[in-house]
């Protein structure tokens, strides 16, 4: 008797979730239509994500040197961009790696490591320890989160691949990354 109705509740209740899934989407359809006459975005909607083949998501933030750092700018280059923390024990592994790799191919691709400062110590450490070790690639500086959020980055190191066209062209690697891996996933980008 308990399961007859313990299966009862559970169907009734997927069956309200079913319910309240649709509307939600029927209202957010109609949100969107009423939104679409105040403007529109560079990138037809839908067409960006963290997805291969999708324009990666564009950010503009301040770097550790204080210039204003903006994805879109980089287009017509090919990209990695990694997202580290200056307490992160795989990311101090391969920046040393990235350096290197930076130093010998920075002509033909742009390295970007962007700082997860709403989830670092302070900014202060974060330079602190850049410069202790010399590293001189671009260290964007995600202050509030937003650029974690928009890349869904849950594990550190996480390290995406955009080629010319903007696009995300590989999958995101997890985990340090080595100089000849590098290499390898330049050579793939278009």
């Amino acid at each position: 008797m308990v399961k007859r109705v313990l299966g009862v509740a559970l169907l009734v209740f997927m069956i309200s979730m079913t319910v309240i899934s649709f509307t939600d989407t029927d209202e957010s359809a109609n949100n969107a239509e009423q939104d679409s006459s105040e403007g529109a975005g560079i990138v037809p909607p839908g067409e960006t994500g963290i997805e291969e083949g999708k324009v990666a998501p564009d950010f503009e933030v301040e770097t550790l040197s204080g210039d204003t750092f903006r994805l879109s700018d980089l287009r017509g280059r090919k990209v990695i961009m990694n997202f580290w923390a200056s307490w992160c024990g795989p990311c101090k592994e391969e920046m040393p790696e990235m350096q290197a790799f930076y130093e010998d191919y920075g002509d033909q691709v742009e390295v970007v490591a962007v700082n997860l400062t709403g989830n670092d110590s302070s900014i202060e450490d974060v330079r602190e320890y850049i410069d202790q070790n010399g590293y001189t690639y671009p260290v964007p500086l995600d202050k509030d989160s937003e650029i974690q959020d928009q890349y869904s980055i849950y594990n550190i190191p996480t390290t995406y691949f955009i080629g010319t066209d903007g696009k995300v062209q590989e999958p995101p690697k997890l985990g340090p990354m080595d100089y000849d891996y590098m290499v390898d996933m330049m050579e793939k980008l278009t």
